[in-house]
């Protein structure tokens, strides 16, 4: 497969410059949120000197980390999140494809730091380098990096691995800048010599639009949340319950998918 094709890179540039101006208004919001929270809920003030540079920096990390795990196990934000996996390719131009919505709610992982006492200058500050940062790792050109940078940061190698659709691969190393998180919390999987990466979902959406690449998953989400006959528990549970969890029992969710892939593989070992 080629790395770049003309049609996929220009979707997921067009899907990064909508990102861009919806930003003002998105980021308008979150400064608005963090400023409130700072004014009249932080515990402590952190000065901005030197060190609370480095805390805010593992503590950013951190909270990206969480962001990005429930993005993939929570649908409600999965069906933001799920655009920056829409690509089957895996190039510097899938770094562009961002998600149009996902700006004006995810930011309340990122809520406790201002009560820390964090400046949302600060902060912002350090989301934007974090952004940057992730740039350079969409890459099949760099296979591995020197061992003890592939053992603390996140790197090509590892965020290859995420973005696969291989079901060992699945919902694995959501690290940001640090891969530290993912061996502490249990989600890092290195990637496999024998197990080629497979850009792209379990069930690919298959279009160049980036109207239907940023709202379909939406779309299918309150078709699932408010059709047919089914309980109100089950109802918020199709927001709450990851990608293809199903009220009646026949759906897979990753876990399923990865379960089944170990036990397949592991027979074929013996």
């Amino acid at each position: 497969m080629k790395t770049y094709e003309t049609k996929d890179a220009f979707s997921s540039i067009a899907m990064g410059l909508g990102n861009v101006f919806l930003g003002f208004f998105s980021k308008a919001i979150v400064l608005l949120a963090f400023f409130f929270v700072y004014e009249h809920f932080r515990l402590f003030t952190i000065p901005i000197v030197w060190w609370s540079f480095i805390l805010i920096f593992f503590a950013d990390d951190l909270a990206y980390y969480w962001f990005h795990r429930i993005s993939h196990e929570c649908r409600l934000f999965w069906a933001s999140h799920v655009v920056h996996h829409s690509s089957q390719h895996y190039n510097l131009s899938t770094a562009l494809r961002q998600t149009w919505s996902g700006g004006f709610y995810s930011f309340v992982f990122w809520l406790w730091l201002p009560l820390l006492g964090f400046h949302p200058g600060m902060i912002l500050l350090q989301m934007s380098i974090s952004l940057l940062y992730q740039f350079w790792i969409h890459t099949e050109t760099i296979q591995k990096m020197p061992r003890w940078f592939e053992a603390v940061f996140n790197t090509p190698s590892h965020h290859r691995v995420h973005h696969g659709s291989n079901p060992i691969y699945l919902d694995r190393n959501h690290a940001g800048i640090l891969i530290i998180w993912d061996k502490i919390f249990g989600t890092f999987q290195p990637e496999l010599d024998h197990e080629k990466v497979v850009y792209g979902l379990v069930k690919n959406i298959n279009t160049y639009n980036p109207i239907k690449i940023a709202f379909v998953e939406w779309i299918y989400m309150f078709k699932d949340t408010f059709s047919g006959r089914k309980s109100l528990k089950n109802r918020l549970l199709y927001l709450i319950k990851p990608p293809g969890w199903k009220h009646d029992g026949s759906g897979q969710i990753s876990e399923d998918l990865r379960r089944e892939w170990l036990t397949k593989n592991s027979k074929n070992e013996t």
